[in-house]
């Protein structure tokens, strides 16, 4: 059973389908600690609801961003963990991070990638004036969002759409393949190719 870590800084949606996915026996992995840098953030209480490991480290008591990093590495460390999921974290990952837990961080980003990184992506695509947008599940590296892809699944726009309801649709998806993709990653079923991540059958 695979042990894994998520990092949070808001409500925990996603972290709640992990959570749901594993309670339903289509994810066999356990989740060893959920950790926040922000101390009131909602996921953190979902954890506890589940008996979950709820951990709040706060940058702002940390010199440097490598000493946080250093703090955050301790902790997954001492719980075992073998796979990190970003979940709604938001802060970029340094090198720390990065480099004891290489090709063995995902992240789950509200657009198709590499079309609008970065923050508010629903939004961006929605100003932008898309007709398809969706979510992607890929692998973290030292790129903002630029990782290997594992997945992605489209959301048509619609005309009545605002860029709230086409971000509810969005995290719906959301919700379906992040744990498709996990799930994928337990099993040993995902392989870097340069650029490509081969899904192996």
């Amino acid at each position: 059973m695979i042990r894994i870590a998520v990092l949070v800084s808001g409500r925990g949606s996603n972290l709640q389908a992990i959570i749901d996915s594993i309670e339903n026996k289509y994810l066999h992995a356990q989740i060893s600690v959920v950790i926040s840098d922000i101390g009131d953030a909602y996921a953190l209480e979902r954890a506890r609801k589940h008996g979950i490991n709820a951990v709040h480290i706060d940058p702002g008591k940390f010199a440097s961003k490598a000493s946080y990093e250093a703090e955050v590495l301790k902790t997954l460390n001492s719980h075992n963990v073998q796979l990190v999921l970003l979940a709604g974290y938001m802060k970029i990952l340094g090198k720390t991070l990065l480099t004891a837990y290489k090709d063995r961080i995902l992240n789950i980003h509200p657009a198709l990638l590499p079309a609008f990184p970065g923050l508010h992506a629903q939004e961006q695509a929605f100003k932008h004036g898309v007709k398809v947008a969706g979510c992607t599940v890929h692998f973290v590296d030292e790129e903002l969002d630029g990782g290997p892809i594992i997945l992605q699944k489209c959301v048509e726009v619609k005309e009545d759409d605002t860029a709230q309801t086409l971000a509810d649709r969005i995290l719906e998806q959301e919700h379906k393949i992040y744990p498709e993709a996990i799930k994928l990653f337990a099993e040993n079923k995902l392989r870097i190719e340069g650029r490509k991540v081969k899904i192996i059958k």
